[in-house]
């Protein structure tokens, strides 16, 4: 059972990603991607990770896209051409489909069999997952690591530029 819930997880978080990223309006394909989000939530979740599962929904599905909210309304981005008019099912239709899904997955997950302590026997305690994390796999976290750096370098880097041709052009 697990392992089909995990395949319909992987099917909903590719479809919403190819949803997200196929969408012209900004808002819409923050939908979908908070969608996408809450499927690999939940594969977290049963790959027995709760907490990274945990971090998924409010830091990447919560604070994340409210920021990406926020900045798509402070700058007023709308998409070039108007999407496809017409009745709200075929708009709303896929968003729904997919939280249906996630929705019925999420339930699922709720009913599958637990040991005498109450936890699937899937799971892996906090101890565990953190000694996997930085004993075998340090070395991808370190990597990851320094990838985030250089992006922090790099977003600040091409941010200082911006703002120094913004000054010139003031000052001419």
């Amino acid at each position: 059972m697990a392992s089909i819930i995990f395949y319909i997880l992987g099917f909903t978080t590719l479809a919403a990603t190819a949803m997200c990223i196929t969408r012209r309006n900004p808002v819409h394909a923050v939908v979908y991607l908070v969608n996408a989000l809450f499927a690999l939530a939940l594969m977290f979740y049963l790959l027995g990770a709760p907490l990274v599962a945990a971090w998924e929904v409010i830091i990447y599905a919560g604070a994340i896209m409210v920021l990406f909210l926020f900045i798509i309304m402070m700058f007023e981005l709308s998409p070039d051409s108007p999407e496809t008019q017409g009745p709200g099912w075929r708009r709303w239709g896929p968003v729904v489909l997919l939280s249906l899904v996630i929705l019925g997955c999420t339930l699922a997950l709720l009913g599958l069999e637990a040991d005498p302590q109450g936890v699937p026997a899937f799971w892996v305690s906090p101890r565990e997952f953190g000694a996997a994390l930085f004993d075998r796999y340090a070395l991808g976290v370190q990597v990851i690591s320094f990838q985030l750096l250089y992006a922090a370098v790099g977003a600040y880097y091409l941010g200082k530029g911006a703002l120094r041709r913004r000054s010139r052009e003031d000052a001419s």
